[in-house]
């Protein structure tokens, strides 16, 4: 799975720049010009990094900010801020609202991708996937909810990480099966079904976060 990044600017001619020299260097980035549009994806899907301007229509860059951080599920989500605020005062404020950096405009592009990337290498140290207040550390093995533990099996653990790594991607029993079974193990699909129900036991008893695609399989996010 890429390494999803979601670009939060108003400027459209900056907001292409953004999205083109970004995708050229592999990563996903979707772009939103507002708020709104922004936490309504950001519920589908959350992103490996966010890029935010901090004067935006409707809500606020700093409105952004603040709600994403008052929510630990949101700490392993980096936040750049890049904003034309450039005093000290406005660094200061970003970075004390849980920015994990400051790009202040106009900005080289160069410099911006330099950034990016230094975060991403960070990440890929770290290996973690999250899904709504779901976390995968895959490193530690561990899964949080919000701030909670959540002690899973090894057949549960990768399981999950199978669906997580094809996040908004339908995954059939098959290829579950193939995936975490010995391929000279005889193992029926309904095994499969039993271990999804008590994933969603420990993790999703509402059935908002793994969604069956019946006569499929299934999946987690949006297509």
């Amino acid at each position: 799975m890429k390494y999803l990044i979601y670009s939060i600017e108003d400027d459209i001619d900056i907001a292409n720049i953004i999205n083109l020299t970004l995708t050229k260097q592999g990563y996903e980035v979707e772009s939103f010009s507002d708020g709104e549009s922004f936490f309504k994806r950001f519920n589908e899907q959350k992103p490996n990094m966010i890029l935010l301007d901090m004067m935006l229509p409707g809500i606020s860059g700093s409105e952004i900010l603040k709600k994403l951080r008052s929510d630990r599920a949101n700490d392993a989500i980096e936040i750049i801020i890049i904003s034309a605020n450039n005093m000290i005062v406005d660094k200061v404020e970003g970075l004390d609202l849980g920015a994990d950096d400051y790009i202040e405009k106009p900005f080289n592009i160069l410099e911006l991708m330099s950034r990016v990337n230094a975060k991403v290498r960070r990440f890929q140290k770290n290996r973690i996937i999250t899904v709504t207040d779901v976390r995968l550390d895959l490193d530690s093995l561990s899964c949080h909810k919000g701030e909670n533990y959540v002690e899973l099996t090894n057949r549960e653990f990768e399981i999950l990480s199978l669906l997580f790594e094809n996040c908004g991607k339908v995954v059939p029993r098959d290829k579950i099966l193939s995936k975490i079974w010995d391929v000279e193990t005889f193992v029926e699909s309904r095994t499969v079904d039993m271990h999804i129900r008590s994933l969603r036991k420990k993790i999703d008893p509402e059935g908002q976060i793994i969604k069956t695609v019946y006569g499929v399989g299934y999946k987690v996010g949006n297509e």
